[in-house]
């Protein structure tokens, strides 16, 4: 059971009944019991029932100080305005600094950058496929399509990669992209199983570069990064090299011949999109 106590309409103690003591528990809401500013504490004050009669509860009470006075500042666990002195939370006032950087090191800034520079280059690699495939000496449109669609896969990925790195408070820095091959014919292995061997590849040295990213996360304790890069990239960078393999299985039991020009209308007709 709890009751209060008033004094000049303001609540003054809060009652809770204990029945294992026989009696209340009085704990004050402000300030203290007392009148004399000198012995002014908080302290409990139990209230023994003696027994019901006319005049209801009879109260006895006393103020117990321990140590001397309590500093509310000694109970506080967490206190912001102290911990907003330290350095790490001073907001910059040059404009040439990011406001949102935190805990993002120069290693991983720069990791990004490179691997943004991957992203970019393989994507360009693929769009000239796609534009071999689609000459219309060569007409394979499953193809031209497939290498299309995955040129544009490693162009948003090199977004993503741009956008984070904005988020985090770093800068964005675009490296040179290295002129691509024209010509994908292969004498023995013919354009279209070569092609897919060389895509193939590519996705196996994106997959190390982006571990590579990782463990330089790692290594400067970033765990924000590590977790995106885990959970944007990983998974589908292990889809897209299981998927490749089988095309690359395929075309090696299809041959050069009029098997090619079916696989290429399996890409054409099901609409796969590239991983």
């Amino acid at each position: 059971m709890e009751s209060a106590m008033f004094v000049g309409g303001v609540s003054a103690v809060s009652l809770s009944w204990s029945s294992g003591e026989g009696g209340f528990i009085a704990s004050p809401l402000f300030g203290s019991f007392s009148s004399s500013s000198s012995s002014s504490s908080y302290g409990c004050w139990k209230l023994r029932r003696r027994g019901i009669n006319n005049n209801g509860l009879v109260v006895r009470g006393s103020a117990e100080r321990s140590n001397g006075v309590s500093s509310t500042k000694s109970r506080v666990a967490f206190q912001p305005f102290e911990e907003l002195k330290k350095e790490d939370f001073l907001v910059p006032i040059s404009p040439q600094h990011s406001l949102a950087r935190q805990g993002y090191s120069g290693d991983c800034e720069a990791a990004i950058n490179e691997q943004i520079n991957v992203e970019y280059n393989v994507s360009y690699v693929y769009h000239a496929m796609y534009a071999y495939f689609d000459r219309d000496n060569i007409a394979l449109r499953g193809l031209a399509k497939y290498f299309k669609e995955s040129s544009e896969e490693e162009r948003q990925h090199a977004e993503m990669l741009m956008e984070y790195q904005n988020k985090r408070g770093g800068k964005v820095k675009l490296h040179p992209i290295l002129m691509t091959p024209s010509e994908f014919d292969h004498a023995e292995k013919g354009d279209a199983l070569y092609s897919m061997e060389l895509a193939l590849s590519l996705e196996k040295l994106t997959n190390e570069k982006l571990l590579l990213l990782h463990s330089v996360a790692d290594r400067n304790n970033d765990p924000q990064l590590t977790d995106f890069i885990e959970s944007e990239f990983l998974a589908e960078q292990v889809e897209a090299i299981k998927k490749i393999s089988e095309y690359v299985a395929q075309l090696r039991r299809v041959g050069k011949g009029h098997g090619v020009w079916h696989f290429d209308q399996m890409l054409l007709k099901e609409g796969d999109v590239a991983l």
